[in-house]
């Protein structure tokens, strides 16, 4: 009998109960298959829930996540619900108490037919974005001086510790060093204008560099990034940048690789419990309609498996989601596929 991994399901809002039904699904599958045991636990954190009792995640309930080896997230988002509760009060407050200082998006192109760059194949994109998870403008610090005047100021702090900048840093050198491709690593920031945030990450990373002579650096602007994301995306390999610039450039690696319906992400805690999910929300309007892409969800359960350790089940559903993409679904948007949500699931199944 193999290892055994206690799973943390939270299914959300919309669609995310839908998309997480198929990716269990195929984690089922694997799981028979490579001879390792999943225990999942299901978690009703998300709008209904918030909607019922007015919580969203107690401090309590962070520590009972502690006790499983990974959390596999759907979405959160409800349409009923203001925006930003939801997203501060679950999303943020599990990343941040759960230390989950690193948001790891692999940027990859399946099939070059559903691309929207000109003559770019699969080997022209294939990257990985290495965001910052824990800092920045998402620490939420800031005030309101004279508010509700006409003399209101706004003030939002990008909040950069040293021992922060650097361990997401030395992440993305050791993370480039084992994907062991081009062995190149790209800090994305402005160093032109936030000179005190981005002086502090570009000193930081001049000198974790020294320690890795095998790895090729070079830095480039966000804007420079976004555009050679478009123009030459064939240029990278692992990109290191922070909480803003990270969520941004990540959304435009998704529609390089195929669209939301493809890109899955993890938030890692390397010594800890690291959240799975896909990147595209919880798409309300789809709820219930059994039309939605679930291969993000299905790939975001490949790399739950890949950080567990298991990863010759990562790769092989790896392999039979680039099989689906490329012999059977027409497109990766929703009601597009040729297969309803349930039946792209089986599809993977089948060829695993």
């Amino acid at each position: 009998m193999g290892n055994s991994y206690r799973i943390a399901v939270i299914p959300g809002d919309g669609t995310g109960p839908e998309v997480v039904r198929e990716g269990q699904k195929v984690l089922s599958a694997a799981s028979k298959m490579f001879g390792f045991q999943l225990e999942p636990m299901v978690f009703d954190f998300g709008g209904d829930r918030y909607l019922k009792t007015g919580k969203t995640i107690e401090d309590s309930d962070i520590e009972q996540l502690k006790e499983y080896h990974a959390i596999y997230l759907g979405a959160i988002g409800h349409p009923d619900v203001k925006p930003g509760i939801l997203e501060t009060g679950i999303l943020l407050k599990l990343r941040f108490s759960l230390d989950q200082y690193i948001n790891l998006r692999p940027v990859k192109l399946y099939n070059p037919a559903f691309c929207p760059l000109k003559d770019k194949t699969a080997a022209d994109i294939d990257f990985v974005v290495v965001r910052e998870n824990s800092e920045g403008l998402y620490k939420g610090m800031g005030e309101f001086q004279n508010k509700g005047t006409q003399d209101e100021v706004a003030i939002q702090i990008s909040h950069n510790t040293r021992k922060g900048v650097e361990r997401c840093i030395r992440y993305a050198f050791q993370y480039c060093r084992n994907r062991n491709k081009k062995k190149k690593l790209t800090l994305c920031g402005k160093t032109n204008v936030l000179t005190y945030a981005w002086d502090l990450w570009e000193r930081t990373f001049n000198e974790v560099a020294k320690e890795y002579s095998d790895i090729t650096t070079d830095y480039a602007h966000v804007d420079a990034t976004t555009m050679w994301f478009v123009k030459n995306p064939e240029w990278f390999d692992v990109i290191v940048t922070d909480n803003m610039f990270g969520d941004i450039i990540t959304d435009l690696g998704a529609m390089v690789q195929g669209g939301m319906g493809i890109a899955a992400g993890g938030n890692i805690n390397p010594q800890g419990v690291s959240m799975f999910e896909p990147i595209g929300g919880s798409a309300p309007k789809y709820t219930n309609k059994n039309v939605i892409n679930p291969l993000a969800a299905i790939c975001a359960g490949a790399m739950m498996l890949e950080t567990l350790g298991e990863v010759n089940a990562a790769q092989a559903i790896e392999n039979s989601v680039i099989k689906v993409v490329n012999e059977k679904i027409k497109s990766l948007g929703a009601g597009r596929m040729g297969y309803s949500t349930a039946q792209v699931g089986d599809l993977v199944v089948e060829d695993l």
